[in-house]
Parts: C-alpha cells; structure tokens; sequence
C-alpha cells in the first residue's frame, strides 16, 4: 500500500461530503418521540438545545451532506488519517488474516471526537451562539469540544463523570488548557445535579446523569446551546470521514476488508467506520461482516433491550427508541470511560435490528492485556475505549488461523491511550478485575421504561 505519511499530508484526499447512512437503510428507523405527546418530535422541539443546521442534519435523509470549508480547513491538521498494515501484530499473532487499523489518535485531541467537535463548534458559532455545555465520560469527547471552542472562541463548560474525573486528572487538565470548565458530574450546579447527591452523595456518575446537567444549563440560557459527542445521527454523520477514507485508501491498497471492528459506546466511532462501508454494501457493494463491540459492564446492544427510553438520566431528552440498559442505569466504574453509557445509538440499533451488524460484549481484562500486546507489536498504546476493538480482532484473526482463512480484518483505533496510563499502571500492578453490572439493578431500570405503545 501507499506510504501513509505522504496520504496524511494529500488534503485533497480530505472528503468533501459525509455519508448519511439513513438514505440507504432498508427500512426507516422509528421516529423520535416527544415524552409528553409521544409523538414524533419536530424541529421546534429540538431548537432551545441545538442550532437549526444540525437539527436539519439530525432529521435528514440526503446520501450526502458537505462538509463546510472552514471545518475542512481544520480538518487539513490531521486528515486524512492514515490507514496501516498491521504486519507485526499479525506475527506475533501468528495468523494468515491481514489486520489494518484506521489510526484516529493523530488528532490533537487525540481522538476521533474532533472529526465532531469541530463541525459542532463552527455550526453554533454560525448561528451566534456565545457558551456550550456538553457531558464527558474519559475525556475524550470533553477536550475535543474544549479544542473546538478554543478554534471558533466559544465558552465551552463540561460535565464529567465523576468516577473518570478522579481516574483521569490530565484529561481535566487539557480540558482547561483548551479554556473550557471542567466540572465533577453529579454537581452542586443543577436541579438534577443536586437530587442525584441528596439520594447518594459519593454518587460515581454516569454519562446519563451528567448529559441531563449539561441539558439542564443549556435549557437556562438563550446564547447557550447543548453539544453531544456521540448516539445523536448529526454526529455519527461527522464521523464517517473515517470509513469514507478508509474506503478510498483501501482501494489505493488493492485490498477490501471483510470483517470490521469498532468499539462501541454510544456508537459515533463505530457507525464513523462502519456505515461507509455498509452503505456501500446496502448499494449492491461487497457485504463485510460488521461487529460492534462493547464492555461486558455495560452491554447495551448485547444484554440490553430495544425500546423506547430517555437518552439521560432526569429525562430531560426526547425519546429515542435503541438498545438500552435504562436510563437509571449505573455502570460500575470501568475504565473506558466512553464506553459507559446506558443506550446505543438510534441508528446502530437500528441497523443491529435489521441484522445489519452484530454485537459482541468483551471484558475489561482481556481489553487490557490486547491492548498491551498491540503496543508491543505496533508501538502506539491504545486507549481502553480501543481496547475493545483490539480484543476483538485478536479474536477474529485467531479464528482465520484455526479455519486457515487469509482474511482482512479492518478496525478503528479510535485514539490513543497517552491520558489512560494510570489504567495501564493498575493493570500491571493487578489491581484491575472485571467488573460487573447488579442484575436486580438493571432490571429495576428495564422495569422502570417509559410506556410507548
């Protein structure tokens, strides 16, 4: 394949459009629900949280949506991202599949997140908005918004999880050398802030409870709007640069993948890799398999239920019908962070009802001890959340050893695991365990779902 430095720095190769996975699916996902009316939400109902550009993405069913200029422009820092042959992690795996990764932690946030943040920040910034809020479970997302409102001079505040903003002290701090507030989430700052601590004051947090602070304040303010970093379908659009350039290096690279792997959260950097390629598929394209993987403490797709259910925890959000865990539901403090959260994307689930995708649920120590054997073999060391992936493909590709199948497996290594390393360090020193989730407490929160006929 070409020389991945030399694609980085073609911005030419940046894509000019995303990819609107909705205008090819078989079958329309369910609509958006109002709480009150249970019928499907219109524009209006989404305006005090978001600008109308993105509430147009959020409801459109175009194939493709341009990118603007000025968010190609910054793209230009790090896109294309390059695409690698995993040649010594196949030897050390001793598999005839052949493993490429797409590499999104040459952003400088050190994620995919950006490929949103930055969409999301100039869209605000276009309709004059003055102070976002937003949520954050490892920080990833938190420090793109961060980065994007230091590019577009917007005041960013962030809530984050409680439990990730002990474990996670750097990512707090290039939060704020980005300019943003950081925040511990339950907080003294809100109504729903507030009612989680007086039930339980050493409350961990979860990304449901800090998504209905950030909602919470944002609903107070006219030059406030609400920026979410993953499940919403304007964001999963931004993301599918990812797979549109994986398309097009894969086709330089004379190879097709015939099985893909994301980590899978709320489901942004998964449905970025993924849905490029399935839309492709869903138009008479090759038909790779796509695997979603996720946490075994926080299983959504896998363990959880499709149904109608607040996106956060005070239910301040419309209703979305996805694959859930309820929106009471409190993950135990596993580190990839990202990962914790109650429910899955509309349109992953979706696309996992269709039979589109398949789910596969891993546990926390074989992530790290993946994620350990990639860095030795590759030399980038991966973040928990891309640990997942990781686990996952060694999976896959000692399969094709046992079937002696010379597959292609393509994943997303959704960034780096440079913030993370106290996570690694309580790997070595063993003090890391597979956590799990309290069955009588998911199914209190299973039994607690709204009623939607």
């Amino acid at each position: 394949m070409s020389d991945p430095i030399k694609y980085v720095l073609d911005e030419t190769r940046i894509p000019k459009a995303w990819y609107n996975i909705v205008a090819d699916l078989p079958t329309p996902p369910p609509p958006v629900l109002h709480p009150g009316t249970l019928q499907p939400i219109g524009p209006g109902d989404l305006a005090p949280l978001f600008p109308m550009s993105l509430i147009l993405q959020e409801v459109s069913a175009e194939r493709e949506i341009e990118i603007p200029t000025p968010v190609r422009d910054i793209y230009r820092q790090w896109r294309p991202s390059p695409l690698f042959r995993a040649r010594r992690f196949e030897q050390a795996l001793d598999t005839p599949a052949k493993i490429y990764f797409k590499y999104e932690g040459v952003s400088p946030a050190g994620s995919h997140k950006p490929n949103s943040s930055i969409a999301q920040a100039f869209y605000n910034k276009e309709a004059g908005v003055k102070r976002l809020t937003t949520e954050t479970g490892a920080g990833q997302w938190g420090s793109s918004l961060a980065l994007a409102g230091s590019f577009f001079g917007l005041e960013v505040d962030i809530f984050m999880v409680r439990v990730s903003y002990n474990q996670k002290p750097y990512r707090r701090a290039l939060m704020e050398t980005y300019g943003a507030r950081c925040v511990a989430s339950p907080s003294n700052e809100t109504a729903s802030g507030r009612a989680i601590l007086a039930q339980r004051p050493d409350h961990p947090g979860s990304l449901g409870i800090a998504i209905s602070e950030a909602v919470e304040v944002a609903a107070q303010r006219d030059d406030t709007k609400y920026a979410l970093g993953s499940v919403l379908n304007h964001v999963l659009l931004h993301q599918t640069v990812i797979g549109l350039e994986a398309i097009e290096q894969f086709d330089m690279a004379g190879d097709y993948p015939d099985v893909i792997l994301g980590c899978a959260g709320g489901g942004s950097n998964f449905a970025g890799i993924a849905f490029p390629f399935l839309g492709k598929s869903l138009r008479g394209g090759p038909k790779p398999r796509i695997v979603a993987v996720e946490p075994a403490a926080c299983p959504s797709i896998t363990r959880g239920k499709y149904a109608y259910d607040f996106g956060d925890t005070a239910h301040l959000t419309p209703l979305t019908k996805m694959h859930t865990l309820g929106s009471t539901f409190t993950p135990p403090g596993f580190h990839a962070g990202g990962l914790r959260y109650h429910g899955m994307a509309r349109l992953v689930s979706h696309c996992a009802e269709l039979g589109l995708i398949e789910g596969l649920a891993v546990p926390q120590l074989a992530c790290f001890e993946a994620g350990v054997q990639f860095a030795r073999s590759e030399g980038i060391v991966p973040a928990p959340e891309s640990n997942h992936a990781v686990c996952a493909v060694i999976q896959e590709a000692l399969r094709c050893k046992a079937e002696g199948k010379a597959e292609t497996i393509l994943f997303s290594l959704s960034g780096h695991g440079h913030f993370d390393m106290q996570a690694y360090t309580d790997y070595f020193a063993g003090q890391l365990v597979d956590q799990s989730y309290d069955e009588s407490e998911l199914a209190m929160a299973l039994a607690g779902l709204p009623s939607v006929s």
